[in-house]
């Protein structure tokens, strides 16, 4: 399995390894932007061997009290972000969280580091929507917005989307990091919600919180179809759990009860400090947890 790159515009490049598929953008001077560019190719390339050799530890579950195991510097960050929302909770009661929750955000955030020189003003890299930002005095950059992702793993083109809304993220927040999760999305979620966008200091912090907030945006109902992971994946780290495969349409206080259990365990990130903002939307309903000035 080879990586494959593509420029897309003398600012922006595809990076694709296996499962890794990147889109990366920066502004400032030409010649710094072009070796940026080269310097994040060559150390993109070393990635996936590196995060495979170590993938059966990190598919184990986090242990907060324990030393760090991994070796590799993805592999740390990964369980690093992790660790913190490795404690049981009424909203997390069994505590449980992988390393593998962290992966798409810590690949974006190790890839940016190559943008972090004189003579580039932003840039950012997105790995399937997990966002990481290099932002200097004065910058900001506007995401877009699609509150079922569903669509944005579908069928139709990407001309054809339609924004929900926009975050719009100044150098002076404490964010360099944007991720999103769900039921509906490419990752496996024992919740039902169609989308949680989290903003918080790093892309692999804001990647492991949104896994566990979309997992807690949850209610009971005997319709709701659910699987053993397992089932659905060899590979899955998350084994024998449940994992949301179809949700029916919900009434009205049925989602707005998953919603409140999302938004207190986000509320409960936030005031320690694991998070800046979070937005949560099911069905059609969104709830906000944190900072509404970066929403545009």
């Amino acid at each position: 399995m080879q990586a494959h790159r593509q420029a897309l515009d003398p600012q922006r490049w595809h990076f694709q390894h296996g499962p890794i598929d990147l889109v990366i953008q920066a502004d400032g001077d030409p010649a710094c932007v072009h070796a940026a560019h080269e310097l994040a190719w060559n150390a993109f390339q070393t990635i996936l061997p590196n995060l495979v050799h170590e993938l059966p530890q990190l598919r184990q579950a986090v242990q907060p009290a324990a030393a760090n195991p991994l070796r590799g510097a993805i592999a740390r960050s990964m369980w690093q972000a992790c660790a913190p929302l490795a404690h049981p909770c009424p909203t997390h009661p069994e505590g449980f969280i992988t390393a593998m929750a962290a992966v798409a955000g810590a690949v974006a955030h190790t890839v940016l580091a190559c943008y972090q020189s004189p003579g580039i003003e932003r840039a950012w890299v997105n790995n399937g929507g997990d966002i990481a930002l290099q932002l200097t005095a004065d910058t900001s950059v506007r995401i877009g917005l699609v509150s079922d992702i569903a669509r944005a793993w579908g069928e139709s083109p990407l001309s054809d989307w339609v924004l929900d809304g926009a975050l719009h993220i100044h150098a002076d927040m404490p964010v360099r990091g944007v991720a999103t999760s769900g039921w509906r999305g490419r990752s496996q979620s024992l919740g039902i919600a169609d989308s949680v966008t989290v903003l918080a200091a790093t892309a692999p912090q804001a990647d492991a919180a949104a896994t566990l907030i979309a997992n807690a945006v949850n209610v009971d109902d005997p319709r709701i179809v659910r699987q053993p992971a397992n089932q659905l994946r060899d590979d899955a780290d998350l084994g024998p759990r449940l994992v949301t495969v179809d949700v029916p349409p919900l009434s009205v206080f049925q989602i707005g009860q998953a919603l409140s259990r999302g938004q207190a365990y986000a509320h409960q990130l936030q005031a320690q400090g694991l998070i800046h903002a979070a937005l949560l939307c099911c069905q059609g309903q969104i709830e906000i947890a944190g900072h509404e000035a970066c929403l545009a």
